[in-house]
């Protein structure tokens, strides 16, 4: 009669591997914490994975293009004003506006902020500007010289699909010296996001 053959370890197996193996299910106390470190791992797993994955970036970011109505101060008569803007991600702007020719002025810089997921608040300012008395003030370099700054705060709420918004804004001017001067005023905007 053939001798038996005795059960042979597969060769794919390492022993020391086989034999932790076996001395894990053989001894029952250990499965309790083997499965408090599965549940434990699986719960940190989202975490970890959240944590990786970046924030999305603000939906202000990018260039807009916006109709503004002063009700009040040095801007009201102007029916047609227009800014342009362009929101940086790391939280500055930069704006322009239709008559920034008349006078000539340098675009307004600033800072923005989110409030709420369709809420922001936008602060900006520009340099004001005096036109030449005599012509050749012109010719002799001194061309239209600051007289002040204004700044702007403006409230923005910005619709659901992102690609337009209103706006509420104060206007406030200062002379050279840094106090208060008049022209200031409200206004009211309507906004549309440059895309192609």
């Amino acid at each position: 009669m053939a001798k038996k053959r005795a059960a042979q370890t597969p060769r794919f197996v390492s022993r020391p591997l086989l034999a932790s193996c076996t001395q894990m299910i053989d001894h029952k106390s250990r499965w309790p914490r083997l499965v408090l470190l599965l549940f434990a791992l699986n719960a940190c797993a989202p975490t970890l994975r959240d944590a990786a994955t970046p924030a999305a970036p603000a939906p202000l970011i990018g260039a807009w293009r916006s109709k503004l109505q002063f009700t009040s101060g040095a801007f009201a008569p102007i029916k047609n004003l227009e800014f342009m803007y362009v929101f940086n991600a790391g939280g500055t702007l930069t704006e322009s506006s239709n008559y920034d020719g008349a006078p000539p002025v340098p675009p307004a810089y600033g800072v923005w902020r989110q409030l709420s997921p369709h809420e922001f608040e936008a602060k900006y300012a520009f340099y004001i500007t005096q036109p030449p008395k005599r012509f050749q003030d012109i010719t002799g370099g001194a061309g239209w010289l600051p007289i002040g700054h204004g700044v702007f705060t403006e409230r923005i709420r910005l619709a659901p699909d992102g690609n337009s918004f209103e706006s509420s804004m104060s206007y406030t001017a200062f002379d050279s010296l840094g106090a208060p001067a008049a022209g200031g005023g409200e206004a009211t905007g309507r906004g549309t996001r440059i895309g192609f």
